[in-house]
């Protein structure tokens, strides 16, 4: 039987050499985070007696806080479940990396970690409950860009709403410049602001993300005002929408989310991606308008799960029982 070692690296500077087709587990996204204010990374690193790297998973510890209401709190978070070796069985690779980093942010005082965008429901089901994390069920929404134009998904109200805005001056591109970028992250800061799940990454992550070859920011401009904005990526042939904001009251005939939400999957479908994932459409609720919203373009819902532990026992033990199956 085969054994592995894990290791975890916190430093950029002592990462081996790992695979870096998944950009939420490769060296790249690691040092962002490690530049970035407030935030932590953990790469978890596993190798076989040889030293062969089979199995690599990013995790990191975001600081949030706050002075009205007053409060302060690390919370862990991984997205996917890693990368492995094809010749190895990944559950349970899977499963020796969820314990180190789970014995990891135990030790950083998380008050909670979250695992969210896993490749199947079922995925590392069994290694999940071993380390006493909980699922909540979770909608995700996929839009498909490899068989046909995303256009000829839209239905005639939506392609004819798209074009009246186009034609009331409204227009969306990459941003080009920091400034632009500024702009964009003053309107993603106030759109958050309020949010029950309030989480806005830090500016300077927001730039490296703006200047890296698998990042891209989207503006919504109306006579040269920003009035929307996404942060995009993109790993394995698929994109990722990550943030999107808009500004909602003065500008809400125009549209601006509707607007950046429609470029961001065109312009996917013009680079040749095969899907284009939302990485959060809400809170699971039965009724959600903005996951109604992003499926109106076109996309599918997915049920999945996402994995949930908090670090004060009782709670966590209450939050396993009021959600469980």
């Amino acid at each position: 039987m085969e054994t592995y070692h894990v290791n975890i690296y916190s430093k950029g500077d002592q990462l081996p050499a790992i695979d870096e087709s998944n950009f939420f587990h490769s060296s790249e996204l690691f040092h962002i985070i490690e530049a970035s204010p407030g935030e932590r990374p953990y790469m978890a690193v596993a190798t076989d007696d040889e030293g062969r790297v089979v199995g690599q998973m990013l995790a990191f510890i975001r600081r949030r806080g706050s002075w009205l209401p007053p409060y302060f709190y690390t919370q862990g978070r991984i997205y996917g479940e890693g990368v492995y070796a094809d010749d190895v069985k990944r559950d349970e690779v899977f499963g020796l990396l969820l314990h180190q980093l789970t014995r990891k942010f135990q030790r950083k005082l998380c008050l909670y970690v979250e695992f969210s965008d896993l490749s199947r429901k079922m995925f590392g089901y069994r290694y999940f409950r071993k380390e006493g994390y909980f699922p909540v069920n979770w909608q995700e929404v996929h839009n498909s860009l490899h068989s046909m134009d995303p256009r000829d998904r839209l239905s005639d109200k939506m392609k004819a709403r798209i074009d009246r805005i186009y034609k009331l001056g409204v227009e969306t591109r990459e941003a080009e410049t920091e400034d632009e970028v500024h702009a964009f992250y003053k309107l993603l800061n106030g759109f958050y602001r309020f949010k029950m799940r309030r989480i806005i990454p830090p500016e300077h992550q927001v730039k490296q993300f703006f200047n890296s070859e698998n990042g891209r920011i989207f503006i919504t401009l109306h006579k040269r005002r920003v009035i929307g904005g996404s942060v995009c990526v993109f790993s394995g042939g698929n994109a990722y929408l990550w943030y999107l904001a808009s500004k909602r009251k003065i500008y809400a005939g125009l549209h601006p989310n509707l607007m950046t939400v429609w470029y961001a999957i065109e312009w996917s479908w013009r680079q040749g991606y095969r899907h284009i994932y939302f990485l959060d459409v809400g809170l699971p609720f039965s009724k959600n308008p903005f996951r109604e919203f992003i499926l109106s373009f076109g996309g599918k819902p997915v049920a999945k799960y996402r994995w949930f532990k908090f670090t004060i026992k009782w709670f966590n033990r209450l939050l396993s029982f009021i959600y469980r199956e």
